[in-house]
């Protein structure tokens, strides 16, 4: 048998995610190529081993993003979108939106670097299912952790490339590069990210807790996850049945962890408010130990934007106060913005529009970037501190309405407890609730609004209409049914050259 080697794992600081419930027994040396002999002995190098499985996955957020929420539609400019929000040297990122990806300008390349991810999981589940250190629920627990994680890997690579390698067997290294295997059919993806939930869901037994302030796998991320699959089935194959194993999935999340809506929009994915009941898994950054990586692609840099001015605030941008320190890649459609109603106070707490003011004192706007994600201010600096959300309850609640369409069932109480919270003190149901807004004629159509609404910045809309149908995707992304082939991504020529035995997404020129 080949030794597993086990590679980049750390289990100092960083791998305790900056939680206070990390315990001092867990000041381990780093894992950095360990070998079988001398690792997986104690029951504290496998608690070290789920940490830094977590640690790794928090890695993951900006392709998450990317992939989940930059081909659609809500990001780019507009016409009348001033230069300086235009997007400062893109670097190619403009061609995810502009849907004009090929080999060699991707997107993201080398799979995400999932399969690395992928090969640790596969460790983890092989030393579980072999080893006598651990107590039975602790095994389980970490066996449940296992299977959802990767099925939620395998999850994001079946909806980004369909049919892709797979490989549940450890192995010294793993990348695509040197698998020289074949893809197999989506459809054999689907069923084992299938199996792998059905196994996570039955080793975590009647165990719903989630440790580490929300930011372990549970689960009820596991439930959350399965909901997301067999709607994709159930919106896909039209089958009934997937529908109510979705709503059965989410219902049981609700009905055994603790979980409310925020009641202020704005505490959702603030900094003094980590852990709050609306968290159902997210990835947990901390000051001087792990910020939100992708977030400065999103915002301006302070130099550029002290020229512009904040309406609302009736004030110009301030160094000092708007400190955002990025360099503006991705830039928030202006048509975006304007898409929410004025008394919604996710308009205002998702998205910043910055205006120029002309002598008269009139405002114009001039472009408008992300906000969602504010940070802490630090010795005169933003630090990007917010954790980022995988799923919340909101996310719960307009799943499960959308499996209760499907269902012939009213989705009414699941989204106009959503639209409560949005509209704040202004909220009438006779005027914003369900089914009285004019896009409520279309149950799909006032999901998907909900959704593009409350999850901006949080990686899920191209993934949404993905899963309502190829339809949704070409009514609103810009991406014609002429080319439906760029639904799926391409591969990158790197991974085409090192692993011969792949083939290019079907529709791309191929290798």
């Amino acid at each position: 048998m080949k030794k597993i080697i086990l590679t980049y794992l750390f289990v100092g600081s960083l791998t305790c995610l900056g939680l206070n419930s990390c315990t001092n027994d867990l000041e381990l040396t780093p894992v950095s190529n360990y070998s079988d002999e001398i690792y997986w002995k104690t029951a504290d190098q496998f608690d070290a081993f789920v940490v830094g499985l977590h640690s790794r996955f928090r890695t993951h957020e900006r392709n998450f993003l990317f992939l989940g929420e930059m081909r659609a539609g809500l990001f780019g400019n507009d016409p009348g979108t001033t230069a300086s929000f235009t997007g400062e040297a893109s670097q190619g990122l403009e061609r995810m939106w502009q849907h004009n990806l090929d080999m060699d300008n991707s997107g993201v390349s080398n799979f995400g670097g999932l399969y690395d991810q992928i090969n640790q999981l596969n460790l983890m589940i092989n030393k579980l299912n072999s080893t006598n250190v651990l107590t039975e629920g602790t095994k389980n627990y970490y066996l449940g952790i296992a299977h959802g994680m990767r099925a939620f890997y395998y999850f994001q690579l079946y909806r980004t490339w369909g049919d892709v390698v797979i490989q549940i067997e450890a192995i010294d290294k793993i990348e695509v590069s040197n698998l020289a295997k074949a893809a197999s059919p989506a459809a054999e993806v689907m069923a084992l990210i299938k199996s792998d939930l059905d196994q996570s869901v039955s080793a975590f037994g009647t165990d719903y807790s989630i440790k580490q302030e929300r930011s372990f796998w549970s689960k009820s991320a596991s439930l959350m996850l399965k909901a997301e699959v067999y709607l994709w089935s159930a919106h896909r194959e039209g089958a009934k049945s997937d529908a109510t194993i979705a709503k059965n999935a989410l219902i049981d999340v609700k009905s055994n962890l603790p979980l409310a809506l925020q009641t202020d929009f704005n505490s959702v994915n603030d900094v003094k408010s980590k852990g709050n009941n609306e968290m159902i898994f997210v990835l947990r950054h901390k000051l001087n130990e792990a910020t939100l990586g992708f977030i400065t692609d999103f915002v301006p840099n302070a130099n550029i934007l002290v020229n512009f001015s904040d309406s609302l605030a009736k004030r110009q941008f301030s160094v000092t106060q708007d400190n955002y320190g990025g360099l503006l890649r991705i830039p928030t459609r202006i048509s975006t913005y304007r898409n929410y109603h004025d008394l919604d106070t996710r308009k205002n707490s998702s998205i910043q529009a910055a205006y120029s003011k002309d002598n008269a004192g009139n405002y114009k706007i001039a472009g408008c970037f992300l906000k969602k994600y504010q940070g802490e201010q630090n010795a005169g600096a933003r630090a990007y501190t917010n954790d980022y959300p995988v799923y919340r309850y909101a996310d719960l609640l307009l799943l499960l309405a959308e499996a209760k369409v499907i269902l012939g069932e009213s989705p009414k109480e699941e989204i106009n407890l959503v639209r409560n919270r949005a509209f704040g003190i202004h909220y009438t149901e006779s005027v914003f609730g369900y089914p009285n807004q004019s896009v409520d004629k279309d149950p799909n159509e006032a999901i998907l609004q909900e959704r593009k609404f409350e999850f901006l910045g949080e990686g899920k809309y191209w993934y949404d209409l993905r899963r309502f149908g190829n339809q949704y995707v070409f009514s609103r992304t810009g991406l014609s049914a002429q080319e439906a082939y760029k639904l799926l991504w391409p591969i990158d020529r790197a991974s085409l050259t090192n692993n011969r035995a792949l083939k290019q997404t079907v529709g791309y020129p191929e290798f």
